[in-house]
Order: structure tokens, then sequence, then C-alpha cells
């Protein structure tokens, strides 16, 4: 059973390795789009989420 998670932890420590190496950082440009479409979820959830509460109080 040890034998199994040392297996399992080696697999993950190779795998986040092989992730890492091929990450970059964002331009500007890609950062900016990202935050934008990142808010308007956010704002449409809680627009989803108000309007919600607002018919279940309604009713």
């Amino acid at each position: 059973m040890g034998m199994h998670a040392a297996e399992r932890l080696k697999t993950f420590m190779i795998e986040s390795r092989r992730v890492l190496s091929i990450t970059r950082k964002p331009s500007k440009e890609e950062f900016t789009t990202i935050v934008k479409v990142t808010g308007i979820g956010i704002v449409l959830i809680g627009l989803v989420g108000f309007l919600l509460q607002l018919g279940k109080n309604l009713i």
C-alpha cells in the first residue's frame, strides 16, 4: 500500500514538472483580456443570483 502512494507521488511530481516547463507568463494583452472576461463572468453570476433572490422575495 505504501509503495502505491509513493508511486503516485512520483507520477504527480513528474507531471507537475512537465506542466511547469511548458507554461509561460501571459502578455499584458492576454492578462487584460482574462481579467475582463473573468470580471464579466463574476458580474453575470452575481446578477443571476440577485434576480433569483429578488424573485424569491417577491413571491
